[in-house]
């Protein structure tokens, strides 16, 4: 009788044979650009053309959702065994960002995947063409396994608008609340803490970028004849950031905080270990708030970053003071965070310290969401983990960037779980973009025994079906 190591070895094989490349290699081949205004049709046609066939295969019924607001459409599908059975809702996008040809190593085309050594690249590879592919692979490969059958109920929801913010998200799954009931959100997306560690994560952080512009007068004065008795406003803005984070990034005005760190987040995080390979930029000694680990600091506290500022000209400096002075911050915070009053809080703070010159004003905000590290899918998750590889995962309350976690854990209100499939060198957003085979294949067994677990022991069934 077939059981979960041929499911997992079916998968492995499936990446062995060339077979997944070649799936992948296809829909990397869509240039799905959402931010291209000219994509519309590789958007459609990467659901349409490509993504319906291979849900069909599967026996899922499939519709597509147009976008309330023009953008991309979406991709409903849904395979229902048994309705005493549980459901799964999983989630992908189909577009990429720009991709940035003549600018990959030794030319590679971003359009197609090429695999040099344990790498392969191509647009969409790691973010998420690549990551929805291996969790359709598992899924087919469980189903395989299992003679046609599942063994529980499975949704899925393909956006083509997530690298331009995922607009109407939310919008779209308002409406079809009830085509995506599920009991558990689970899906793939960014990187892993590491290459060598398998990893969940529970959510994300949010941002609230803050624009401070100092606008003073028309034009630059001439700095000999009138220095000294004209206010600088790039001098006045510099003052005024640092009343807010210190030459440490450490965070100055309570109202950015968040809540004390619980002690369930301090235990998931006590041995998670920020280590960067020699790819990525070494971390900061003694930078951020005192007395956290940078695990803590990155996973379960808020931060405060300057994105860009500008006055004057930098390239071509004149002997002028400047007559205005811009920067865009940027908070990024954690669940509890008080993140509506902190546009409000940050224009009093500077106004009271001697800054009311400094105009506050907010834009692209978005929340922060996270399923309890207690929910009982968290262990039945890392269970399940440790039985396929023999590791431990990494369990993260949030992941340190952005997703539309919120849509679905509060949204929806379905628990959410990430297992994510890239990791942090990934080049994701950038030329050479690419994803690991050794980290593919583990990704494709890990993700054919959740599936199988699904269909045999899900949280509080007690016994093995």
């Amino acid at each position: 009788m077939a059981d979960r190591a041929d499911a997992v070895a079916r998968v492995r094989e499936h990446l062995h044979s060339g077979a997944f490349l070649a799936e992948l290699g296809r829909r990397v081949g869509y240039r799905t650009e959402s931010q291209n205004p000219g994509s519309g049709e590789a958007l459609r046609a990467y659901l349409v053309d490509d993504l319906q066939p291979a849900f069909a295969a599967l026996d899922f019924s499939t519709r597509l959702i147009e976008s309330p607001t023009g953008k991309g459409p979406y991709l409903l599908a849904d395979y229902r065994e048994d309705p005493s059975l549980p459901t799964v809702l999983t989630y992908g996008h189909g577009d990429v960002v720009d991709g940035m040809e003549g600018e990959w190593r030794d030319n590679l085309d971003p359009w197609q995947v090429t695999t040099k050594g344990e790498r392969v690249y191509g647009r969409g590879t790691a973010d998420n063409k690549g990551q929805h592919s291996i969790n359709l692979a598992a899924l087919r490969a469980v189903r395989e396994t299992r003679g046609g059958k599942l063994g529980f109920n499975a949704k899925f929801i393909i956006e083509t608008g997530e690298e331009i913010g995922s607009p109407d998200l939310r919008q779209v799954c308002e409406a079809h609340r009830e085509a995506l009931k599920a009991d558990l959100f689970l899906a793939s997306d960014g990187p892993r803490l590491s290459a060598d560690r398998p990893t969940i994560f529970l959510g994300c952080r949010g941002g609230n970028r803050i624009h401070l512009d100092v606008n003073l007068r028309e034009g630059g004065h001439h700095s000999g004849n009138w220095g000294g008795v004209l206010a600088n406003p790039a001098t006045i803005l510099c003052n005024a950031i640092a009343s807010l984070v210190d030459g440490k990034g450490r965070m100055k005005l309570d109202a950015l905080k968040p809540p004390r760190i619980s002690n369930a987040v301090r235990a998931a995080l006590a041995d998670v270990k920020i280590e960067p390979t020699a790819d990525e930029p070494a971390l900061a000694p003694d930078w951020g708030e005192e007395g956290l680990s940078s695990a803590e600091r990155l996973f379960a506290w808020n931060t405060l970053e300057v994105l860009a500022m500008s006055s004057g000209s930098i390239e071509k400096p004149a002997n002028a003071i400047p007559g205005r002075a811009n920067a865009v911050l940027q908070l990024r915070f954690v669940v509890g965070t008080k993140y509506e009053e902190v546009i409000d809080a940050v224009r009093a703070h500077l106004h009271a310290n001697g800054f009311p010159m400094v105009e506050v004003s907010g834009t692209q905000r978005f929340a922060a969401s996270r399923t309890d590290v207690d929910s009982p899918w968290v262990n039945w998750t890392a269970d399940s983990i440790r039985e396929t590889t023999g590791k431990s995962p990494a369990i993260l309350p949030n992941f340190g960037g952005s997703l539309p976690n919120d849509v679905f854990a509060e949204g929806l209100g379905l628990p959410t779980i990430w297992v994510p499939h890239s990791y942090p060198g990934c080049s994701q957003h950038a030329p050479d973009e690419h994803i690991l085979l050794p980290v593919t294949e583990e990704a494709l067994a890990i993700m054919a025994g959740l599936f199988w677990d699904l269909g045999e022991k899900p949280p509080g069934t007690g016994v093995r079906r």
